[in-house]
């Protein structure tokens, strides 16, 4: 996992050595938009970090990179009046809200799974009933009817338990 820190501001890579080494992650360093682009080209970043002076001088320049970051968390942090002290706890801020926009996103899924499941198998039991309830039914087939009818009613006692 890596950081892209954007500032034309003196003295900004010595800060991304130090977020580097507090957060264990690779951090590189571009001057403006030019090379931040092309740092956005080569590799894909999880948090890209913006110097608000930049963004505000340069609104097209700060968008451009945005919309090149692609899933990358964006922070945009005054680099004039921070630190880096600063700087990691934006960051690690960002990423613990990504975490839990995606255990949430997670658990949405699997309930929309679990319900599209359990209508299915609901489905499977009420026409294998309506098929045995009709008459001259086969007794071949109603054994496989009876069959698929216990299963799913088995398949649903077991997404009831959990």
């Amino acid at each position: 996992m890596s950081i892209l820190i954007v500032s034309g501001i003196e003295g900004v890579r010595n800060c991304a050595e130090v977020v580097s080494q507090q957060l264990g992650m690779t951090v590189e360093f571009a001057e403006g938009r030019r090379s931040a682009l092309e740092a956005l080209r080569k590799r894909e970043f999880i948090v890209v970090v913006v110097d608000a002076s930049l963004a505000e001088c340069d609104p097209a320049a700060a968008e451009a990179i945005w919309d090149k970051s692609g899933l990358a968390i964006p922070v945009q942090i005054n680099f004039a009046l921070s630190g880096a002290t600063r700087i990691v706890r934006e960051v690690r801020a960002a990423l613990h809200r990504r975490e839990r926009e995606q255990a949430v996103a997670q658990r949405a899924a699997a309930e929309a799974v679990e319900v599209e499941i359990r209508n299915t198998v609901s489905g499977l039991v009420l026409h294998s009933e309506l098929a045995l309830a009709q008459d001259g039914v086969p007794r071949a087939v109603a054994e496989k009817l009876r069959l698929v009818a216990d299963l799913a009613g088995t398949l649903r006692q077991l997404l009831s338990a959990s």
